[in-house]
């Protein structure tokens, strides 16, 4: 009958400690707060996206790696800002190329004009 009591209490010691530090202990609790659902997105709504942001970028971890819909969400925004500049990208050679023959249009001599007057 002591072994009994004995078991009890130790038992009612035990579930009484673990539930303190789960439940008390305020900023050193050894669980600490659970981390927001998603991703405050770190990438910077006023501007381009440059070098420094992508390799600044970290996401959150979750229980199997990352979440995908933060990942999704960051690789989409670099996704659009890479067409995006690709596209300014083909507009400028393009009127580079069209400054370039606009240029050596003018430069040839016109065929008559070489200076043979009589």
């Amino acid at each position: 009958m002591f072994m009994f009591i004995f078991l009890v209490v130790a038992l009612v010691v035990v579930v009484a400690a673990v539930t303190l530090a789960v439940v008390g202990g305020g900023e050193s609790a050894p669980l600490p707060e659970a981390a927001a659902e998603r991703l405050d997105d770190p990438l910077p709504p006023d501007r381009p996206v440059n070098r420094a942001d992508v390799e600044a970028l970290r996401f959150p971890l979750a229980p199997r790696g990352y979440r995908m819909a933060d990942v999704d969400d960051a690789l989409g925004r670099l996704g659009a800002e890479i067409a995006e500049r690709d596209a300014r990208i083909a507009d400028l050679e393009s009127a580079l190329a069209g400054a370039q023959t606009a240029r050596v249009s003018m430069d040839k001599p016109v065929e008559g004009d070489q200076g043979d007057h009589q």
